[in-house]
């Protein structure tokens, strides 16, 4: 019996600037965490950080944020301008 091939492969990484905004931006530069835009942070510390769940953040599984999407925001992040609509520390 064939298959179609559709069953079982992943879903396309979504942009950085798409994580960011629908998981990250909810409570960064909204007055709940602190600003991460604009501040150079180390790639490997992103990642461990979205991990791990530091202090008070929770950690997000990679069925929530795949490694590939992952990879894309540490690196759109290290590299982001800080955002001036953004609010906090």
């Amino acid at each position: 019996m064939a298959c179609s091939g559709i069953a079982g492969a992943a879903a396309a990484p979504r942009p950085p600037e798409t994580v960011y905004a629908k998981t990250c931006g909810y409570c960064h530069g909204q007055h709940v965490a602190p600003i991460i835009r604009g501040r150079g942070l180390p790639v490997e510390v992103i990642e461990q950080y979205v991990r791990t769940g530091p202090r008070g953040m929770v950690a997000f599984r990679p069925t929530e944020i795949s490694d590939a999407e992952l990879k894309a925001l540490a690196k759109w992040l290290n590299a982001s301008k800080a955002d001036p609509k953004e609010k906090g520390e």
